[in-house]
């Protein structure tokens, strides 16, 4: 199946139980009119600079009509820089790459403060095959949409007693319903059929529970699109054994995470996964599915790591910018590298460096 266009994402959301002929909404906030625009750019850690340089050789060779205020974050930063986030805020889009997360220490996760800090609610990752890369299931076309500011990420935690520690999953109706909305109105411009929404209520029956009666309230407003729901475990195995069945799939926030990541593997890896975090007027471009972001340092030593996500991505941004032919010019000419086998890196069965990937592509565009 040939994967789907990715429009811009989603900007503000219709309530009304009518779709109106003439709509008000488009995926993400229009920044601009086709002129030049300014992009905030964060290389990150481990692979992180050796992809986002992919993507600045990348556009030099298209001569897209953007330019790149770069800022050197790291994730054992306490805090994102304010004026990272005031740049985010005045160009309106960001492109990113990994920021290592320490595992345990108390020490916040710079990903989910700028998801906070900017509002980008919802989480889109695209999990489809890509022609001429082997995978064990075909026709595989997932969009993985992500609540992406509360759930078990709500980070309220504490030490009840020694050796005793409470943490708090949040989960509310207005997140719910902002997320659901935002999944229905992307099936809706995208010509998807079926939305899934994923939970565990059968346990948590409260706060999942709220997430489904939202889901469910949503459904009626677009009866054109069948909605289905799945538990989060049956999920899981009805991905790795028929991921084909699957469509426009929306979670809560954890869920989410495993969810995309998943779809991703059994789509061709998380390096060729695209993908964007998203608010009302903000939205941050990275690799669409998380594990692995910032890859071994045994690649970054040997600077083979795989820019296909985040040139999937940066695609996707072209396409939110309104420069629609860049993207496309980008997105044919890494599906005719990838197509052609020649080279790929060593996750997708290569052996080539990130460099011979990129002149491989700018080779390609027309």
């Amino acid at each position: 199946m040939a994967r789907r266009q990715i429009i811009p994402l989603l900007n503000q959301l219709t309530s009304s139980t009518r779709l109106p002929l003439t709509r008000s909404v488009t995926y993400m906030p229009r920044p601009g009119d086709g002129a030049p625009r300014a992009v905030t750019l964060i290389p990150g850690d481990g692979v992180g600079p050796l992809v986002t340089n992919a993507v600045e050789q990348v556009m030099e060779a298209m001569h897209a009509p953007v330019f790149f205020e770069k800022y050197d974050v790291h994730g054992d930063l306490s805090r994102v820089p304010q004026e990272v986030i005031e740049s985010i805020k005045k160009n309106k889009v960001c492109l990113k790459g990994g920021l290592r997360t320490p595992v345990g220490g108390g020490v916040s996760s710079l990903n989910v403060q700028l998801r906070k800090e900017l509002d980008l609610y919802a989480s889109l990752v695209n999990c489809f095959n890509l022609p001429g890369l082997p995978t064990r299931h075909e026709n595989v076309d997932i969009v993985v949409i992500r609540e992406n500011t509360e759930g078990e990420y709500s980070g309220l935690e504490h030490e009840v007693v020694p050796g005793v520690v409470e943490s708090l999953k949040v989960i509310t109706k207005f997140c719910s319903e902002r997320i659901a909305k935002y999944a229905f109105e992307y099936a809706y411009l995208n010509n998807r059929k079926t939305v899934t929404a994923v939970h565990k209520a059968n346990i948590m029956k409260l706060a999942d529970g709220l997430f489904l009666e939202s889901c469910r309230e949503i459904a009626t407003k677009y009866p054109s699109i069948k909605y289905n729901e799945v538990i989060v475990d049956n999920c899981c195995m009805q991905l790795v054994s028929k991921p084909e069945q699957f469509d426009v799939m929306v979670t809560p926030n954890l869920y989410g995470n495993l969810v995309a990541n998943t779809a991703a593997g059994i789509a061709g890896g998380t390096g060729v996964m695209p993908g964007g975090n998203v608010g009302a007027d903000h939205a941050v471009f990275e690799q669409g599915a998380s594990a692995g972001n910032v890859g071994k340092d045994k690649i970054v030593q040997q600077k083979k790591a795989n820019p296909v996500a985040l040139l999937l991505s940066s695609a996707m941004m072209l396409r939110h910018l309104q420069f629609p032919s860049f993207a496309d010019r980008l997105e044919t000419a890494v599906k005719r590298v990838i197509s052609e086998g020649k080279y790929r890196t060593k996750d997708l069965g290569g052996d080539s460096s990130t460099q011979e990937v990129v002149d491989a592509v700018i080779a390609n565009l027309n």
